[in-house]
């Protein structure tokens, strides 16, 4: 079996939010295309972007720098997610869906910083 960044369950949850985040932005305002819609979607992208970087990072050192980032972009994420609510773009089902997605993607990134710093990822470890 060939691994890959697309085998770590912390860039699965990521790739998800990022789906669903493109999904929701789609009807915000129009006056925000250039604003909370494209800054929310890149540091969605960012998250899993830096994992999948990091993933083929030699050092621990490294790797956790770029899981590092893509957390930074995660908590980034949050506070979109918490404007674009209060700001009434997003359905109440839309807010709690977004905010599941990023809960999860928020515990396996941790999990598998948690990992590396433990010396217990490898490569091919799927968390």
């Amino acid at each position: 079996m060939t691994y890959s960044f697309e085998n770590i369950i912390a860039w699965q949850k990521a790739h998800s939010f990022v789906l669903l985040t493109y999904t929701v932005t789609k009807h915000f305002p129009e006056d925000e295309k250039f604003g909370l819609t494209s800054q929310f979607r890149r540091a969605a992208i960012s998250i899993e972007a830096n994992i999948a970087e990091g993933y083929k990072k030699i050092s621990k050192a490294d790797k956790l720098r770029f899981f590092n980032i893509a957390q930074g972009s995660l908590e980034e994420c949050r506070d979109y997610h918490l404007l674009s609510r209060d700001l009434g773009y997003l359905y109440p089902d839309e807010f709690e869906q977004l905010h599941q997605s990023i809960e999860e993607a928020s515990k396996f990134l941790n999990l598998y910083c948690k990992a590396i710093v433990n010396n217990i990822a490898m490569k091919d470890d799927a968390i």
